[in-house]
């Protein structure tokens, strides 16, 4: 279980998360929604380590996560697939595959990424730098399947793509959640949204105001409006 308690983070002295708190279970399926700059990406980058809370805690099974560096909180099985996605834009498709780190067994091979992504294998002698943001997408989150992560963090996974690539990431994340994965999905499309996830935890102002199912966030959609910015 991926557990925040009363998680307070700063980017120098301006305070974002407000004791963000919330509990993701193994397995599931949960989202941060909320509008921009309410601290959903803050959030994710607090549990792997690239920004540093203040107070709080942040745990993965029991284990405190907070004292860790990046690279030691990654070897936990935490895969942080980022909004700007993060790949080796110089590096080929099948370089961007093969050089990332293996942290657990379990992860996906390429053989497995080719078929899930037939466009990466279409693309895989082509640079970072000549795919297009659907590509890109769907790369960086094949990164993160091969890694072996149990648990793995999708920051705006959807934004600005196709329909049909945003049909494929879903998915995806339910392939995931099958093989028992935990994910963690920072997203605004309420739509695409309930029809991967279990619950959905309502950010505003640095932490979870409330939380709710898939049937409370289609009833609400419209309230949630001004919640959401959109």
């Amino acid at each position: 279980m991926l557990c925040l308690r009363d998680v307070h983070a700063y980017y120098g002295e301006s305070h974002v998360l407000h004791g963000m708190s919330f509990d993701v279970q193994r397995g599931e399926v949960v989202t941060l929604i909320g509008r921009n700059g309410a601290g959903k990406t803050t959030t994710l980058r607090s549990i792997v380590g690239i920004v540093k809370p203040r107070a709080g805690t942040i745990e993965l099974d029991g284990t405190p996560l907070s004292s860790l560096s990046s690279d030691r909180i990654a070897r936990r099985g935490i895969a942080y697939v980022p909004e700007e996605r993060g790949i080796f834009s110089t590096l080929s498709v099948r370089e961007n595959l093969i050089f990332a780190p293996v942290l657990a067994p379990g992860g996906w091979s390429l053989e497995r990424i080719y078929d899930a992504f037939p466009n990466l294998q279409a693309r895989s002698r082509a640079v970072g730098t000549t795919l297009s943001g659907g590509e890109q997408q769907m790369l960086a989150i094949a990164r993160a399947l091969r890694s072996g992560a149990q648990t793995i963090l999708l920051d705006e996974p959807t934004e600005g793509l196709a329909p049909v690539i945003v049909e494929r990431i879903g998915e995806i994340i339910l392939a995931m959640k099958g093989e028992g994965r935990t994910v963690l999905l920072v997203e605004q499309n309420v739509r695409f949204a309930t029809g991967v996830a279990d619950r959905h935890h309502i950010v505003v102002n640095g932490r979870v105001e409330q939380t709710l199912g898939n049937a409370e966030l289609r009833s609400r959609e419209r309230d949630l409006l001004d919640v959401l910015g959109v």
